[in-house]
């Protein structure tokens, strides 16, 4: 059902900086910041070859980006991206399979232009998932 990763998403206390080291030390490509206010963060991806990483800043006194940041003060890895083929198909399925999807179960639009979900670290051996309609 999954398809490919689209990106592993890490939290930083420092966007700027955090963006500086990918771009200066690892000599990667660095998008601009965006904020996506529907989830509470300030996001810069960092384009890799095969993938994505996106660095996740908090934006607003609600962000989720926040609490992880209290209890992860230098940061941290935050979730990984799966591609679906079909959102709502995923959902389901993961339903169905016992597993809690996060929020009110229906799909907001993420930071490509795109539907997800977030499925609950517990079900997926301590890992947040979210899930992007490919």
């Amino acid at each position: 059902m999954i398809g490919r990763l689209n990106h592993v998403a890490i939290a930083v206390p420092d966007l700027e900086q955090a963006a500086a080291t990918y771009r200066g030390a690892l000599g990667a490509k660095v998008s601009d910041p965006v904020d996506e206010p529907d989830h509470g963060v300030t996001v810069i991806f960092v384009e890799l070859p095969n993938t994505k990483i996106e660095l996740l800043h908090p934006l607003g006194d609600k962000s989720p980006i926040q609490a992880f940041l209290d209890k992860n003060p230098s940061g941290g890895m935050h979730h990984v991206c799966y591609e679906v083929d079909d959102i709502m198909a995923a959902r389901d399925r993961m339903k169905a399979e016992g597993a809690r999807v996060l929020g009110d179960g229906e799909p907001k639009i993420g930071a490509h232009g795109k539907p997800v979900l977030f499925l609950h670290p517990k079900d997926f051996c301590g890992t947040l998932v979210e899930l992007e309609q490919a």
